[in-house]
C-alpha cells in the first residue's frame, strides 16, 4: 500500500488529503501525471496551439460570447463616461491622448506630426490621463 496526496492529482482538493491506495493504483496515477506533463511539454516545444479559424468557422462561432442586454448597456455607459472624460480635456491634450491610447501612435510619431518635442507629448498624455481619472472620480 502506498500513501498518496489527492491534492497532487486532483485540482479541486484545496487541502492535503492523504489516502492509502494499492501500489498499482499509485503507479498508474504517477504514470498518468507524467503523460500529461510530457504532452504539455510537446505542445509547448512544438508550438502546437490550434486555431479555431479553420474551415467554415463553426468552432470559432461556438466560442463567441453573445453579450446580454445588461452587458451592452454597461459597455455603452462606460463608453459615454470615457468619451465625456476625454472631451473634458483641452483640445491639444485631448488630441494627444486620443492619438496615443486609441490610435496607438507612439510619442515620437505624435511629436513628429505636431512638430514638438517627444517629452512634451509624453508629459501631455500623462497629465491628460491623470485629468481623465480625476474627472471620472469626481463625476461618477
Amino acid at each position: 500500500m502506498t500513501t498518496i496526496n489527492l491534492k497532487d492529482f486532483y485540482y479541486w482538493y484545496l487541502t492535503d488529503e492523504l489516502v492509502e491506495v494499492p501500489d498499482e493504483v499509485a503507479e498508474e496515477l504517477m504514470a498518468s501525471k507524467r503523460r500529461e506533463a510530457a504532452h504539455a511539454e510537446r505542445v509547448r516545444y512544438n508550438k502546437a496551439y490550434y486555431s479555431l479559424d479553420c474551415d467554415d468557422g463553426i468552432e470559432y462561432s461556438a466560442c463567441l460570447h453573445e453579450p446580454s442586454p445588461q452587458e451592452l448597456m454597461d459597455r455603452k455607459e462606460l463608453f459615454f463616461r470615457l468619451w465625456n472624460a476625454l472631451n473634458s480635456l483641452p483640445e491639444i491634450q485631448g488630441r494627444r491622448v486620443d492619438a496615443h491610447l486609441i490610435l496607438k501612435k507612439s510619442y515620437r510619431q505624435i511629436a513628429r506630426e505636431e512638430g514638438v518635442d517627444k517629452s512634451a507629448v509624453r508629459c501631455s498624455v500623462k497629465c491628460g490621463i491623470d485629468r481623465m481619472k480625476k474627472y471620472l472620480q469626481e463625476n461618477f
